[in-house]
């Protein structure tokens, strides 16, 4: 047999399926000057061998220059290319009524000035629009990323994604670059959910994710600062703190919680051989502290009051939790409050009293609450 020929392409195999089609979201504001130049050389970087079927949709949302204008001559000239106008100002109002009004599969956006690299687009849409990841986001913060700008965005960014990742216990690094991409049947019922309309989309957006367990790809990009951005700087970091606490407590409540559709693993081998699955461990897990608490409590009751004697053990086992399992800040003050409370109840409703049954009365508390975590998970889900 020839080998050669054996190893030659069939049209047959190679046959394309159904790709993933993505709709590039341009939201401007007062862009006259940006705008044709930014559409162009994104239409012209697509057609010269973008794999997926794309179009680009151009919002603009209450400019008072040439924008919309432009806007709408770039879509009646260039093929793949439409423009709608909103009335209301704020990028994460174009971006939810552009994102929720879609007909691709994929919906991504860029910022007018093209800061970030073109490069990155295709990886960026790749990681969604293959199923690996609900959400993908380009990085400037991220190792392999290379940016180009003032010291004073740095300083910014770099201090509120800091205050993101030991605040909220994110695991993206940078939340407000302009260049992201999500699956849109995804989002939908995330945006929903997004309070906010202008700049602070982003981030609420990617919090809301993580927190209904929607897997977030990053993208190292390169970065360039354009110096006519529309950024405020100060007026936006102080929108983002503000959204940030209004974010924590919409948490803290439970009403950040979204039905969001997921899929599952399953074997791409026909005949593959299926393990047992392992079953819910998460509420043993969850003993680990109450053990520690216990055991702390133990030792500690020879020197201190049940009530001081709770409160140190707490202390010790929160600390171990903690470091064991990222968790937002106001996730852990809430629940440390909380264990306080009842374990104090059940230390002080011992009849006996003595060091061995108020640890055990801890030991207990935890089990319940495990218990119950378990019950909750077990018809949640």
């Amino acid at each position: 047999m020839d080998t050669r020929a054996a190893m030659e392409p069939s049209p047959r195999v190679l046959a394309p399926t159904a790709l993933a089609s993505v709709d590039i979201v341009i939201p401007v504001l007062n862009e006259e000057r940006a705008l044709p130049g930014c559409v162009r050389t994104l239409a012209r970087f697509l057609e010269a061998g973008f794999p997926l079927p794309w179009r680009i949709t151009i919002v603009d949302n209450g400019s008072t220059d040439a924008t919309w204008p432009l806007a709408a001559a770039l879509a009646g000239e260039l093929p793949h290319v439409y423009a709608r106008r909103l009335e209301i100002r704020g990028r994460g109002a174009a971006l939810r009524a552009a994102w929720q009004d879609s007909p691709a599969d994929v919906v991504a956006y860029m910022d007018v000035d093209l800061s970030t690299d073109l490069g990155a687009l295709f990886p960026l849409v790749a990681a969604v629009a293959g199923g690996h990841s609900e959400i993908a986001v380009g990085t400037r913060l991220a190792p392999g990323a290379r940016t180009r700008r003032s010291l004073r965005r740095e300083v910014v960014s770099r201090g509120y994604n800091a205050l993101l990742r030991h605040g909220f216990g994110v695991r993206f690094s940078d939340a407000q670059c302009g260049f992201k991409a999500a699956r849109a049947d995804v989002v939908r019922p995330l945006l929903r959910k997004v309070g906010d309309d202008s700049w602070f989309f982003d981030t609420e957006l990617l919090l809301l994710a993580e927190h209904n367990g929607l897997r977030v790809h990053e993208v190292p990009v390169d970065w360039i600062e354009d110096g006519d951005s529309r950024v405020r700087v100060v007026r936006t970091a102080v929108d983002d703190l503000k959204g940030l606490a209004r974010v924590a407590w919409t948490m803290g409540t439970g009403r950040a919680r979204v039905r969001v559709r997921r899929a599952e693993p399953a074997p791409a081998h026909p005949d593959a051989v299926l393990t047992h699955p392992i079953s819910d461990v998460s509420a043993l897990i969850g003993l680990i502290p109450g053990i520690t608490h216990a055991l702390a409590y133990l030792t500690l009751r020879e020197m201190w009051s049940p009530v001081t004697t709770n409160l140190g053990a707490l202390l010790l086992a929160a600390f171990v939790n903690v470091t064991a399992r990222r968790r937002s800040a106001f996730r852990t003050a809430a629940r440390f409050a909380l264990l306080y409370a009842l374990t104090t109840a059940a230390v002080l409703g011992v009849p006996a009293g003595g060091a061995v049954p108020e640890s055990g009365a801890v030991a207990a508390t935890y089990c319940l609450l495990a218990l119950l975590r378990w019950v909750f998970t077990r018809t949640r889900n």
